[in-house]
Parts: structure tokens; sequence; C-alpha cells
């Protein structure tokens, strides 16, 4: 199996569940990560923008045929290596700049036995999430945290949103203490 067609088989077992909420989920996804300008007209900037495909995307879905990026899911079988994890890590952050309320994790199938590489954690410093599933199927359990991690995420993303985009709304949430918690199982 291919990581192509792995990423679509875990994405079908995603699309189940969240499938009554407004949640989309698709392969293969070109998401922007830039906008660059390539003149000036008079003093109105000409833009293109700039996209990376990703593996595997969540995407509420507005009205009016709008959308928004919640969470971006990287994937790699087998091994991973340092190059891999700083350059996702790299794709992360760069999109992370023009969506700051995105959420971007890394899965990793056909693992056996392993567990998630130290290299990961050392250099995969833009994920927010990252886990490993011990074949290409993932089991039950594997698939019941995966969506727990992606429904959290999901959550994170939309209040990470209200928090940046609402900050000088007179009935806004109002905070005083922001944790973002280590979990690891």
């Amino acid at each position: 199996m291919n990581e192509a067609e792995w990423v679509e088989l875990v994405a079908q077992r995603v699309k189940r569940p969240l499938r009554a909420s407004v949640i989309r989920v698709e392969t293969g996804f070109r998401v922007p990560y830039g906008y660059e300008i390539s003149a000036y007209n008079r003093e109105e900037p000409e833009s293109t923008v700039v996209r990376y495909e990703t593996d595997l995307v969540l995407l509420e879905d507005l009205h009016d045929d709008r959308w928004k990026p919640r969470v971006v899911v990287e994937a790699k079988i087998g091994s991973i290596s340092t190059h891999d994890a700083i350059t996702y890590s790299h794709k992360a952050a760069t999109h992370k700049a023009v969506h700051p309320y995105l959420r971007y994790g890394i899965m990793l199938g056909n693992r056996r036995n392993f567990p998630l590489p130290g290299r990961l954690y050392r250099h995969g410093t833009h994920f927010d999430f990252m886990i490993s599933f011990k074949s290409f199927e993932p089991t039950r359990t594997e698939m019941r945290r995966f969506l727990e991690v992606l429904r959290f995420e999901i959550e994170a993303s939309q209040a990470l949103e209200r928090i940046l985009y609402d900050s000088r709304r007179k009935d806004r949430d109002r905070y005083t203490v922001l944790h973002r918690k280590l979990e690891l199982r």
C-alpha cells in the first residue's frame, strides 16, 4: 500500500464519525501558505496565492461556498527522517502564518511497535499533535484516540480564532490563563 492509498483509507474512517458536523474531510487538498506580491498597481499590490498540497485536511464549511481549514494532517508510512521532520514542521509553520488558528499534525503509518521517534519531537516544533499507527489499518483503539485528538484540535482551532479575531468585542470571552497541555500515551 502506498502513502496516498493509506491516507485515503484513514480519511474514510475519519469521515464517517464527522459526517453529521460541518467538518469536511479532504485528501490531497491544496491549502494556501502565502501570498506573493508580484507588482503594484498604483498603491494596491497584485498578489498570487501560493499553496502546498496537504495529505489530509479537515475543513469547516461555512455558508455561501466559503470554508476554513481547521486541521491539517501530514502523513508518512514506515520511518521518518530528520529531514522529513524539519520539512513538515516548516510546512506547518508556513500554513499557520496564513491561518493562525490552524492546527497541524502528523500521522505515521505501518510503524509496527516502534514509538514516535525522538527526531520528530526534536524537529517537529510546529506540530500540535503526532500519532503513530502500528499497521496500515488502524485498530479501533487507535482510531478512537485519533478521532478524540481531531475533535479536540477542531475545537482548539475555533477557540484560537475567537481569541484572535474577537479580542476587541465587548462581549468576548475573557481569559487569564492559557495552558497548552502535553499528553502522551
